[in-house]
């Protein structure tokens, strides 16, 4: 037998209310409000970082990659050096946070657009990056990250706007970004915009294709 004494009694008791899940009158209060970062241009990829809530990245289809690690207080752009400003997704590896994949090219279907570069990689959080290939893909519509191993990784390839071209539909490295298998591929002019994780099972994937128009 043992008792707890006051002040551990206390500490206890505030660790059990600290974990308690809060309910939902925890968040009425809550508005949105405008973090930045502060440019023009449309935005389809961002991603936060579960384990670290203060960071945040945010790809812009002409304007590169923002980061944040102050809870979007300020933002720096750690992007301006690829060859390619143009972003359409970006993830991170949910096990291993400082690895990052960038997908190039917005993978917006418009008359106005931005092509990409392939697929850039950065194991230190975005200070360097390397670029891993898929050059031809010219636009990223998702990226995704297996949950355990950050060598595992999907692209969504769109392909070019204004033309056939083969290097389009599902792409799946396991090595990090040195190789790349096309593992879903309907034809020349179907590109692949969306892929996705079952979330019970990340052997089992769901990709969505749409042909692309021809001007």
């Amino acid at each position: 037998m043992f008792s707890l004494s006051a002040a551990e009694a206390s500490q206890a008791q505030t660790v059990a209310i600290t974990n308690a899940a809060p309910g939902s009158e925890a968040y009425q209060s809550l508005r949105y409000r405008l973090v930045g970062p502060f440019r023009a241009g449309r935005t389809v990829g961002a991603v936060g970082i579960p384990s670290r809530p203060n960071v945040f990245f945010v790809g812009v289809n002409n304007g590169g990659v923002w980061k944040t690690d102050d809870y979007g207080r300020t933002w720096r752009p750690i992007f301006d050096a690829a060859s390619t400003g143009s972003v359409g997704d970006i993830a991170v590896s949910p096990s291993h946070p400082d690895v990052i994949y960038v997908g190039t090219g917005e993978g917006l279907h418009r008359p106005d657009l931005s092509t990409g570069d392939g697929i850039f990689k950065s194991v230190d959080g975005g200070k360097s990056r390397a670029h891993i290939g898929l050059k031809d893909v010219s636009q990223v519509g998702r990226i995704i990250v297996h949950p355990t191993d950050p060598g595992t990784v999907y692209v969504a390839g769109v392909g070019r706007p204004y033309g056939a071209n083969s290097e389009r539909g599902v792409f799946r490295s396991r090595d990090g970004g040195k190789t790349w298998q096309k593992i879903l591929y309907v034809n020349a002019n179907t590109g692949a915009n969306r892929i996705e994780f079952d979330p019970n099972n990340p052997d089992i994937i769901c990709s969505l294709s749409a042909p692309m128009a021809q001007i």
